[in-house]
């Protein structure tokens, strides 16, 4: 064996296996507000991506995770699981319905703004991207210590804007002038 095997882009049969019914749905009654996050992926012409699959990983209503490595001692809505996925469909567009998260514990020992954690996965991609869903809604972000870093003119790619009760618009753009933040994963 001569080095590890190259990244390659996923094929047409990609979303094959990765999208069941439910998915992107909240586990179990949970408490929090429900929300539902709807938007589009974009490619750099402004063109739909028909074929992404989005994962998002967040806290519950309480700013737990539920994770062995969450094990700090306030209450958590343990039926409610924090994973979710989401396939575009033909013009680029997904819809997430979830609980709106709570604030969770950051560097340097200050809480982070409520957010989703997203992997984008779409064909011509060697590696999944990363970024972040903040609500515009939350006083919090001014000190969020993630928000602190991205320059100000590009924070407006992280934030989804409240377009109802309950419900939030979340763009996604893969490159170009408009691109969203894409973070180290």
């Amino acid at each position: 064996m001569s080095g590890a095997t190259p990244f390659q882009t996923v094929g047409p049969f990609f979303r094959f296996g990765l999208i069941f019914d439910g998915c992107n749905l909240p586990v179990g009654a949970g408490d929090g507000a429900r929300i539902a996050i709807e938007g589009t992926v974009r490619d750099g012409d402004g063109a739909p991506v028909p074929d992404a699959l989005l994962e998002t990983w967040q806290a519950d209503a309480a700013g737990r995770y539920r994770h062995p490595e969450d094990g700090r001692a306030a209450p958590s809505d343990r039926p409610f699981d924090g994973f979710r996925r989401a396939a575009t469909d033909p013009e680029g567009r997904f819809r997430l319905e979830t609980v709106k998260p709570g604030p969770v514990p950051g560097p340097p020992n200050r809480l982070q703004a409520p957010h989703l954690v997203v992997g984008v996965f779409a064909r011509g991609l060697l590696t999944r991207l990363v970024t972040r869903i903040y609500f515009e809604d939350e006083a919090a972000n001014d000190q969020d210590p993630v928000l602190e870093l991205v320059p100000t003119g590009r924070v407006p790619t992280l934030v989804a804007k409240r377009i109802a009760e309950g419900r939030y618009r979340f763009d996604i753009v893969l490159q170009g002038k408009d691109e969203t933040v894409f973070l180290a994963p």
